[in-house]
């Protein structure tokens, strides 16, 4: 018996766009099929399209538990079901722990969560988790599940550590150098809003223990930003800043009316009575410069690579 295959290329994707037809033994069909579904976008077969999802490389659809629809995968599911056109009461995310069936995207068998198709018996992911109910072919990402954050995560579990008191997984760099926040994931990022958690993009984790986007830290620093949004700490070394602030104080004196005037200055949720100074309200006291406007501490870690495990 053979069966005709056929698959078209994304053309964004490539310059030449194509579609290729060829007739192979259905014996053979599901020994290549595992590599064909991963390097075509769109794969036809017996008249039925099947349509990679954006986000992960599976061969599985599920049923959304909540609202009983089938998606390609949670982010499809809360992508459609939060857009603008949703009225606004019906928005909603879907439960990944609550998933408990699946449709194999090749014989279109619906069935509890399992990692090989009980019709077919095509591998739906070779990456499964049964307690996320997740599926992924690209296991590149070195995906793991943390128990303590009670989802799957990528970048490998030995170059990551659970931190109890902060609920979240860290670079093993910061196990013993990063300053503890209770829950210091779980809020959304003070720059997009986005909720930090299980986000799916790179996470940077200033010294004052706050965590951001790294990409709206990056944009912070394009719009000369340097303070954290929460507590106004730094979030890289200000020293030569400083340096060049206190020649600026040391070569301005004080008009003689204002050299014995004192001010009350909030200093890290402290009141302070310091002298006033007509430069931005600067004081220097041992090295430290302090904001009547923004207060700001010790210097923070530079930001360029992220320090936290990316959720999936």
């Amino acid at each position: 018996m053979e069966i005709c295959l056929s698959y078209e290329r994304d053309e964004n994707l490539i310059k030449e766009p194509r579609s290729e037809k060829f007739r192979v033994p259905f014996i053979y069909f599901c020994c290549f099929y595992n590599k064909l579904i991963l390097d075509c976008d769109l794969f036809v077969f017996a008249g039925m399209e099947f349509i990679r999802c954006a986000h992960y490389k599976r061969k599985c659809k599920i049923r959304a538990p909540c609202c009983d629809e089938i998606f390609d995968c949670r982010h499809c599911h809360n992508e459609a079901k939060n857009s603008m056109e949703v009225y606004p009461l019906d928005r909603h995310d879907l439960p990944r722990h609550e998933v408990n069936k699946v449709i194999c995207s090749l014989c279109n068998t619906e069935q509890d969560v399992h990692q090989n198709c009980i019709n077919c018996g095509v591998c739906m992911g070779k990456y499964f988790c049964g307690i996320c109910n997740f599926f992924d072919d690209d296991v590149s990402k070195n995906q793991y599940h943390c128990i303590g954050c009670g989802i799957c995560r990528t970048g490998g579990k030995e170059n990551f550590f659970h931190c109890d008191r902060c609920g979240c997984c860290y670079a093993s760099s910061l196990k013993n150098s990063h300053r503890c926040v209770e829950r210091a994931m779980h809020h959304n990022c003070p720059v997009c809003f986005e909720y930090l958690f299980d986000s799916m993009k790179d996470i940077s984790v200033l010294q004052c223990g706050h965590t951001i986007h790294l990409d709206c830290l990056k944009e912070m620093e394009m719009h000369f930003k340097f303070a954290c949004p929460v507590c106004s700490r730094s979030v890289c070394d200000m020293s030569k800043v400083w340096e060049k602030l206190d020649q600026e104080i040391t070569s301005t004196p004080m008009p003689e009316m204002y050299q014995n005037k004192m001010v009350w200055i909030t200093i890290e949720k402290h009141l302070s009575l310091l002298s006033f100074l007509v430069l931005a309200d600067l004081h220097l006291k041992k090295n430290l410069f302090v904001l009547s406007n923004a207060r700001s501490g010790s210097s923070a870690m530079t930001a360029g690579q992220p320090l936290r495990s990316i959720s999936i």
